[in-house]
């Protein structure tokens, strides 16, 4: 006998045990945290734990009876008008709120502690700021724009989110998956080959004009969306993005960016293509023209690329030791222009560069309607992932430091500040990773660092752009990729979830897969669905079990997970962990009817089919075969399946709600059972799935309240009472045999 679930064993019998166990003291000398003692057998003695024990003494409750031993009290729900005048009710305190959540930048400011900040600020600033400069050139390149565009990314948004954001470490400008996103849009519609898209107000425009008026249109209806969801506060639709289908989504993304930037670091001449299977029409092309590299690109490009990444590694490794990283892109950026200055690379090894450079800001623009009938599709897209990304990574650093980001206004922010950046020609804006790791690591404590970061992309726009015109193209294009090794390593992650969980490779791997063959919008599109697919699998077919008790406990577990276990004769404990609805009713009876071990609906139909022989029998004058019941031995000529099941209880603890298709099927269920004696009873049902029983008129003359208990061990304890004959022979379960 195992003492740790016999609470009948004296103080001698412990003490004796305890003795023969460690040779010495006494069990009272010990606390019950750390008495340990105790299994005696013709092996020896074991040793176990005996913890702190509890006793609770009251009824036996149903929910009915609970109901009258304790008052509930009646709640009143707000009705939708109810709710609409208090949303639109206003008063003084309100409006101080509403306007503080509109302007976040009000409520940092007052704690602002200029003496502590100001110079982390200043440092932060001046570093984010020159990784966002070359970030902006580079990225300008997978949008198909001229790189000077790239540095009023790096500008106008930052301007509006300073006020608008509540983040306070996130640097808003460019973000490669975005960029890849807008550069889709512009080369569909404005092709390096062939005529443009019939939109009238590309008149007169040039090629690079034509290009920049798509982006700028396709970022302001981003911005429209953005802004349209933050002020319906719909900012939870990013809880339909998982970390998982993020990962695959962004990975996938990183191989299109690695594919489109390949033309530059070996100098080819390759048109962009878009559409599905665009990325394999992509590589043919490049290999075709392979033996064309310019050697002088691919040289500079595979220095930069490799001198980039070992700083890079230095910089994550000395972090703690280094005041700021080492800006290892402004650094190789200014040598690849003195060296493509001094020695005319253009003309001596036909490189392609950077070229003339907008200087200053050029007038506001409006967007173009045709523009917006032409990319809905793709903005919308758009504008939830640049959010999607933004949020999670300002959600990281807002835990970090303890204060708190608000998704609605998140959306509202960023909404504003690609309307107000799309004005002034720039393209769509969220965030980079390293570039906001940058500016928390650098000592950033305010978006006054993302404030100094965009007069830095200011004054090399409005002074010093010239300086930028030898730039090689193939620059660029090694510093996107080198910067692409974060996404790209999320391979790693396919090993990792199939190990841990499959459901959630299959999502990863399909959103991949997806946006890698179909592009990036119908990949996204796929991820969902895949997604969502995962999400009705696990709720039309969960995971049923068939319960039983641990001795000597109130707990009731999976009798298949155990090896002791105590199941009384006659008793079937059913549990379903998931709701309960149209989608899953017919699975949930199915999984019933095998887990008791006949179907109702066969066993009425039989009795009703020697019923029919019965009544013959006695007309024959068989008088004897009254006084038999169903399971006892009836004569040779009646076969009547035999039910030992008398008790069927359904744990109801994970049932979150019910449909009106799965409230009937259900009361069907119960009354099949019910009809061949088999008391039904429901467990641990969800107070809201309760009322809306009463509600739908779901208890009638067979089907009571006094069917649902509280708890299991309620319902179990009632049973035993109920039927105490017939279950004093009670079954214990080893599953080793």
């Amino acid at each position: 006998m195992s003492l740790i679930t016999d609470h009948r064993l004296d103080t001698d019998r412990l003490t004796a045990l305890y003795r023969k166990a460690t040779g010495k003291g006494s069990f009272r000398d010990l606390s019950p945290e750390t008495f340990t003692v105790l299994d005696s057998s013709d092996r020896g003695v074991r040793m176990v734990t005996l913890r702190k024990q509890y006793a609770v003494v009251r009824p036996v409750y149903s929910e009915d009876s609970f109901a009258e031993d304790h008052e509930k009290i009646c709640r009143r729900h707000k009705t939708i008008p109810g709710h609409l005048k208090d949303y639109l009710t206003c008063d003084s305190k309100r409006a101080k709120n509403a306007v503080l959540s509109l302007l976040p930048i009000i409520g940092w400011m007052r704690i602002y502690r200029v003496r502590e900040w100001l110079l982390g600020d200043v440092v932060s600033g001046i570093s984010t700021g020159l990784v966002a400069i070359m970030q902006g050139l580079a990225f300008s390149l997978l949008a198909s724009l001229p790189p000077s565009y790239g540095l009023y990314t790096a500008f106008f948004p930052m301007l509006m989110y300073f006020f608008l954001g509540t983040s306070r470490h996130l640097s808003v400008g460019s973000f490669p998956v975005l960029s890849l996103m807008v550069g889709a849009v512009v080369i569909r519609l404005v092709p390096e080959d062939g005529p443009p898209a019939n939109i009238t107000c590309f008149e007169g425009l040039s090629q690079d004009q034509q290009r920049v008026l798509v982006a700028s249109s396709f970022t302001f209806l981003m911005g429209i969306f953005q802004l349209a969801m933050g002020v319906l506060q719909v900012g939870f639709i990013v809880v339909y993005l998982s970390d998982t289908l993020v990962s695959g989504f962004t990975t996938a993304a990183a191989v299109h960016i690695l594919v489109s930037q390949l033309k530059f670091v070996l100098g080819l001449n390759v048109p962009g293509i878009n559409g599905p299977l665009s990325i394999i029409y992509t590589l043919e092309k490049i290999f075709v023209q392979i033996t064309s590299t310019n050697n002088c690109d691919l040289v500079m490009s595979m220095v930069i690329i490799a001198v980039v990444f070992i700083v890079k590694e230095l910089n994550d490794t000395y972090k703690a030791k280094l005041p700021v990283p080492i800006p290892i892109e402004v650094i190789v950026t200014i040598i690849a222009c003195g060296l493509s200055y001094g020695f005319n690379f253009e003309k001596t090894f036909d490189v392609d560069i950077v070229g003339k450079m907008v200087s200053g800001y050029e007038s506001p623009i409006a967007p173009n309607v045709d523009i917006f009938k032409e990319s809905a599709v793709e903005a919308f897209p758009a504008a939830i992932v640049g959010f999607a990304v933004a949020f999670s990574v300002a959600k990281v650093y807002s835990i970090k430091h303890d204060y708190t980001i608000d998704g609605n206004q998140e959306l509202i922010a960023f909404g504003v500040s690609n309307i107000f950046g799309a004005s002034f020609r720039s393209f769509a804006a969220s965030t980079a990773l390293s570039r906001t790791a940058v500016q928390e690591s650098s000592g950033g404590k305010t978006q006054i660092a993302g404030l100094i970061s965009a007069i830095m992309a200011m004054i090399v726009t409005l002074a010093l752009g010239f300086l930028l015109e030898p730039l090689p193209r193939s620059v660029l294009g090694a510093l996107v990729i080198v910067n692409l090794k974060g996404m790209l390593m999320q391979f790693k992650e396919i090993p990792y979830l199939w190990g841990k969980d499959k459901t959630e490779c299959v999502v990863w791997v399909g959103t991949c897969l997806g946006a890698i063959l179909l592009g990036l919008d119908l990949g996204l599109v796929m991820g969902l669905g895949v997604e969502l697919l995962t999400v009705v699998f696990r709720t039309q077919f969960p995971r049923c079990s068939v319960l039983a008790n641990i001795p000597g406990t109130d707990f009731y577990r999976d009798q298949k997970d155990y090896l002791h276990l105590f199941k009384p004769k006659g008793v079937t404990i059913f549990r379903i962990p998931s709701p309960i609805f149209f989608a899953n009713i017919e699975f949930f009876r199915d999984k019933l009817i095998e887990a008791v071990g006949f179907n109702p609906v066969r066993v009425l139909r039989k009795r009703n089919k020697a019923l029919r022989k019965i009544k013959k029998l006695l007309q024959k004058g068989d008088n004897d075969i009254t006084e038999k019941g169903w399971n006892s031995e009836l004569p040779a000529k009646i076969n009547v399946p035999r039910v030992d099941l008398h008790s069927l209880i359904l744990d109801f603890s994970a049932v979150s709600f019910l449909d009106i298709c799965a409230m009937k099927g259900l009361k069907t269920a119960f009354k099949e059972f019910i009809h061949v004696g088999v008391e039904v009873y429901i467990v641990s049902c969800d107070a809201y799935v309760l009322e809306k029983l009463h509600r739908w008129m779901f208890f009638d003359e067979e089907i009571l309240t006094s069917m649902f208990f509280p708890t299991l061990h309620d319902a179990m304890l009632h049973v035993l009472e109920k039927h105490k004959d017939e279950t004093k022979d009670r079954v214990v379960i080893d599953t080793k045999l």
